[in-house]
């Protein structure tokens, strides 16, 4: 699919993570004939699960939907350990090839696109040796994730220039940290809070969670029992394929499981809240005030955690955890002071406070010489950037595993590559009516995590109602993403007639609007324009 000598591909991917690979391997598997390489500032891929290494790191969606939909994921764990997702992606990577063609150690900084050459030029960092190197493509397909590499967030407190002990952000965990015997407290009340807990607490001589508000946290089975149950029965290993069958069972069960979890937590929240109490009252028993796992909103106006066998609160129930919910009024030499004046001891302090929120790893984009930012333009499909050509961008769910959308944007990127190419088309663009516009990001309108409101200003908008509204339902997007018309009037396709005129397909109202576009690119021949 190309070699690394050449600058030209058909599409550049950036971000070699599970996006990036998924992307990749769809070229190959839906037959798009298309040359690619990958652009990926790391040295393996993996991406999020080659960045961060903190004691547990784990998915915090279940496998069965957080693996490919063309490659099964056939381990038994619910939620799986970042070393075997990094493993799962690269292996996925070599099975279909893709391995050779992701060029390493590149950093993006700047993709532009010619109207007139129907083409972008994307320039690149070597940030080993500082060289800077140019690609041009056809199409360009964001997959870095939304969140910044070089930096999480972390807010500052009073009196934290006077604690004397460590400070650790899990984005960046210390190999060598040794916090065996020592007093840690972990600031933060997300899914890496939930996850760092148990898996320190066996080592350290004490740690505290201390959290400004509760966080949603159900327990889930470490291990799927169907997947455990098959694994065992006689004889079963001999049989191929069979490795397989839990994940064909089990894929559909938990996105339906997935949907309507969702779905009753939005139309029906006490009953949703009142489950979650009731089995968090069962597993803390009278150890733990249920205080701390009593939010204040609905759930899903934040993400929920989830917990594998009870982990967490076995931790708080051991003696060697506790939580704290309070706000922290200062820090001082051997700990923290918090509001009500209580006193946290600590060696370590971990700030789990949340992600930076950047995309397109911070590169710059501009169209025909003009920046444009992502913040200001509404996502078509929950894929297409408004009024950015050829280029497609993966934002996952909120609510359900990330790799669900991430495949269907794939799965949809290619039937637009295979229609443009079958039709003699060479661009495509997502046109926006002021009409259509709302103020809430493809993240959810309802959805008041810290780190989403903290970027509401970067991150694309829904609109409303189809194709702009950000679904966040997989059942739907699968129909409207794998089998709904790729012509609708909103998308617009360019290219070349049987006569080799150029054409415009769908969008303008009125052809010579088209005629006016095609003069100013200084494409050269008669535009034609028919409208679905």
């Amino acid at each position: 699919m190309g070699d690394k000598g050449t600058k030209h591909f058909d599409v550049l991917i950036l971000g070699a993570g599970l996006s990036g690979i998924g992307m990749a391997c769809r070229l190959i598997k839906e037959e798009t004939g298309l040359s690619y390489a990958i652009i990926e500032r790391r040295e393996r891929v993996g991406g999020t699960w080659d960045l961060f290494k903190y004691p547990g790191i784990r998915s915090d969606s279940d496998m069965y939907t957080f693996g490919f939909g063309f490659r099964p994921w056939t381990g038994t764990h619910m939620l799986a350990p970042g070393a075997a997702i990094r493993q799962y992606v690269e292996d996925t990577a070599n099975e279909y090839g893709v391995l050779d063609n992701v060029h390493f150690g590149l950093k993006f900084t700047k993709a532009s696109w010619s109207s007139a050459d129907e083409l972008w030029t994307v320039e690149v960092v070597n940030e080993a040796t500082g060289a800077k190197d140019t690609y041009t493509s056809r199409f360009i397909a964001g997959c870095t994730g939304y969140y910044n590499y070089d930096k999480g967030y972390r807010p500052s407190w009073p009196g934290e220039e006077d604690f004397k002990g460590q400070w650790v952000h899990p984005q960046f965990w210390p190999e060598d940290l040794d916090y065996a015997g020592k007093k840690v407290v972990v600031i933060g009340s997300g899914a890496t809070a939930v996850t760092l807990i148990p898996n320190m607490v066996d080592k350290v001589g004490h740690v505290t969670m201390l959290q400004r508000s509760p966080t949603y946290i159900m327990p889930i089975p470490g291990k799927d029992p169907i997947a455990v149950g098959i694994e065992n029965l006689p004889g079963i290993d001999v049989i191929p394929g069979t490795d397989k069958i839990a994940y064909i069972l089990g894929r559909p069960r938990q996105v339906v499981l997935q949907t309507a979890m969702y779905n009753i937590a939005r139309r029906a929240p006490r009953v949703m809240k009142s489950a979650i109490r009731l089995m968090n009252q069962v597993s803390l028993g009278d150890k733990v005030d249920i205080k701390h796992f009593t939010p204040t909103y609905e759930p899903w106006d934040q993400r929920i955690c989830f917990v594998p066998d009870n982990d967490l609160f076995k931790a708080l129930k051991s003696g060697k955890a506790d939580i704290v919910t309070d706000h922290i009024e200062k820090f001082v030499e051997d700990g923290i002071i918090t509001k009500s004046g209580e006193k946290i001891e600590a060696d370590i302090v971990v700030t789990a406070t949340g992600l930076d929120i950047q995309l397109l790893g911070g590169g710059e984009v501009f169209v025909d010489g003009e920046k444009v930012g992502f913040g200001d333009r509404l996502l078509y499909k929950g894929a297409l950037a408004e009024s950015i050509p050829n280029a497609v961008i993966v934002i996952g769910y909120i609510n359900m595993s990330w790799t669900l959308k991430s495949d269907l944007v794939a799965v949809y990127f290619c039937r637009l590559a295979n229609y443009m190419r079958d039709n003699g088309f060479t661009t495509f663009i997502a046109h926006g009516r002021p009409e259509d516009r709302t103020d809430a990001t493809v993240m959810g309108a309802k959805l008041k995590s810290g780190y989403i409101a903290r970027a509401a200003s970067e991150m694309p908008k829904q609109g409303k109602g189809r194709p702009w509204e950000a679904l966040q339902d997989y059942i739907r997007d699968n129909v409207a993403l794998r089998y709904n018309p790729l012509e609708d009037g909103v998308l617009e396709f360019r290219g070349h007639d049987a006569d080799g005129d150029r054409i415009v397909i769908g969008g303008f109202k009125l052809p010579g609007v088209a005629n006016q576009l095609a003069n100013k690119a200084g494409a050269p021949g008669r535009w034609l324009s028919r409208h679905v």
